[in-house]
Order: C-alpha cells, then sequence, then structure tokens
C-alpha cells in the first residue's frame, strides 16, 4: 500500500496487516475454507481480496470470489454487486489511480481476474468498485493468473492457452480498447506452460515468469519473457538451466534491476535479465512489491517467508543496499 501500510493474504484464509512497514503483522481475517490469492488496496482504508474459489484446491470450500473492506482491513464482505455468469475465482487484482496526485477512489480502476485452471474471466471497475462489467474472457485465453492496466483502455492478462495444464502454452494477450478486443502478444511454443506474473517497472519495459511443468528430463531451461514495446511484444530470455526450479513472482525497481522468485529460492538481474545470479528472498516467493520513494524504493518478497529490501539509490550499486528478513507471521 505504502511504506508503513500494508496487507498479506495466504492460501489458509488469513489477511494480515502491517503499519510498520513489515516489522510487526495483526491477523485481521481468519477465514478457513478460503484460499486468497491477490490482495489490491485503493487507499488505506478501502480494498479487495481475490479467492481462488472451489473445485482446484482440496478443502477449499468458499466459492466467493472477491471480498471488499472499506474500514481497513478490520471487516471484509463479500462483492455482491457483480452481473453476469458468477466467477469460479480470482487469482490476480490490478488497482489503477489515473490521478496518481489526488488517489481519488472514485476515478480508481480496478481489474479482479481470473483463474489458474479456468475458465477465464475478467471483473472491470472504472468508479472504484461502485459498478462492475464482468467478461468472459475464453475467447482470447482459457486461464488466468495476473493482469495489469496501465490506463482504461491498455492492458495486459497473462495465463495459459489450456484449462489442461499438460496441453497449455504460456500466454500473454493485450488490449487497446478497455477490454473489448484482445490481441495474443505472445505464446510458448511448449506445453506444460503457464504465465504466472508480470511486472512493468516502465510504461514500455515487462517482465513476465514463463512457469513450467514438462515433464520431458531434457527440458531444464527456465525462462522469462521480456518486452520493451509496452507489451506488443515479447522475447525469451534464459534464467537458469535446472528442472528443479518453478518461477513465481517477478518484480523490477527499474527496466534493468529486478527479481524473479522460485521453488529454489530467488534470481536477480542487474542488466535487464541478460544475466542472473542466486539471492537469498525467501522460498517460492509468490510475489514482488516495489515501493517507490522519490530516488529510492522498497521491496517486498513474499513467500513463504517475507523479505524486505531497502535501497539508498536507484539504480542500485552494491555498496548502497541492505537486506532484511522479516519472519512471516
Amino acid at each position: 500500500m505504502n511504506q508503513d501500510i500494508g496487507f498479506y493474504v495466504n492460501g489458509k484464509g488469513n489477511i494480515w496487516r502491517s503499519t510498520d512497514g513489515g516489522q510487526h503483522w495483526q491477523n485481521v481475517l481468519k477465514q478457513p475454507g478460503t484460499y486468497f490469492r491477490s490482495i489490491g488496496m485503493i487507499d488505506a482504508q478501502h480494498g479487495y481480496a481475490g479467492n481462488i474459489g472451489t473445485g482446484y484446491y482440496p478443502g477449499v470450500t468458499d466459492s466467493t470470489p472477491l471480498y471488499e473492506t472499506d474500514d481497513g482491513g478490520d471487516h471484509w464482505h463479500a462483492v455482491t454487486n457483480i452481473p453476469g455468469e458468477p466467477m469460479k475465482g480470482v487469482c490476480g487484482i490490478d488497482i489503477l489511480h489515473p490521478d496518481n496526485a489526488s488517489h481519488n477512489s472514485s476515478a480508481t480502476v480496478i481489474h479482479a481476474a481470473g483463474r489458474v485452471s479456468g475458465p477465464a474471466r475478467l471483473l472491470s471497475s472504472l468508479d472504484g468498485g461502485k459498478t462492475w462489467t464482468n467478461t468472459d474472457m475464453t475467447p482470447w485465453i482459457a486461464m488466468i493468473v495476473d493482469v495489469k492496466f496501465f490506463d482504461a483502455r491498455n492492458g495486459v492478462i497473462y495465463g495459459g492457452s489450456d484449462t489442461d495444464l499438460s496441453k497449455s502454452h504460456a500466454v500473454i494477450i493485450t488490449t487497446h480498447d478497455g477490454g473489448a478486443h484482445w490481441t495474443r502478444a505472445y505464446e510458448s511454443k511448449r506445453p506444460a506452460e503457464l504465465i504466472w506474473k508480470g511486472a512493468f517497472p516502465t510504461r514500455h519495459v515487462g517482465y513476465a515468469t514463463i512457469q513450467s511443468y514438462d515433464t520431458d528430463p531434457k527440458s531444464i531451461q527456465r525462462r522469462v519473457a521480456k518486452t520493451t514495446d509496452g507489451g506488443k511484444t515479447w522475447k525469451e530470455l534464459p534464467l537458469v538451466d535446472d528442472k528443479e526450479v518453478t518461477e513465481f513472482g517477478v518484480g523490477f525497481a527499474n527496466a534493468d534491476l529486478g527479481w524473479v522468485g522460485t521453488t529454489k529460492g530467488g534470481f536477480e538481474t542487474r542488466d535487464g535479465g541478460k544475466h542472473w545470479e542466486h539471492v537469498e528472498m525467501g522460498r517460492v516467493t509468490n510475489k514482488i512489491r516495489v515501493l517507490p520513494d522519490g530516488e529510492h524504493f522498497t521491496a517486498y518478497a513474499i513467500g513463504s517467508d517475507i523479505y524486505k529490501y531497502t535501497s539508498e539509490d536507484l539504480p542500485v550499486v552494491p555498496s548502497t543496499t541492505a537486506t532484511v528478513k522479516v519472519d512471516k507471521p
């Protein structure tokens, strides 16, 4: 949310809140049977949390896809003003303030998308959640894991080409008319892949993690997708040759400095993905949040643990960085 206030969700139905930059966390909701996959806050009081829904993970009994708070996370209620066919679940939430200076909540653009394994649907609000549209995305993509909009008309969705993971290719689609039409900007050539998370440190430069479940013992290379033209075209970059690596979250402080979270720890690049080095940032980091603050930034890596990265300068140089591990609640 900001340098002090942050939220964290997990698959055990918990929502946690910190008001001191991640040093301490308070459990504001414990709801067994719900599998929270995403959270997005409009401001310190108003926000949304996405639930993956039933039929994917064992033990999930909650079919409500989207929850809302208007009191800073103290209470959460189901979003009930969504028209159309019920959504199975939400994996990604994107909050966009067209007017960053005022953070006018009534003009906030919200997108909630899902889900992994399908079916693919996109919830959209251009007025801070007062009204919603509910779009069937199956003509363009089979499953959705993440979503990013740059303004009300231009956006990117990440996911897979088939609800059967063994047949799925990693897919990225883009829109330039607010979601009325979509174009497939990238599709991997290999089976058992999907895009897990995306990050745009600038309007033109973006990265996405390509998650692979290929059982072929020769398929050891893990890759990251990169765009330098705002998502129109993408190319694949090698991350590491290791079959045991499964990619999850991705986050960048600028066009060159960024991180990928995996099952075997984190990987860092300082040259736009040309080279990657293993770094300690916890296991299975599923979400990386980078918060700019003038010439500096703070980043949070959330997975099996929560790691906090602070910078003295942007871009960062080795002599001016510090990494602090924050124990997960």
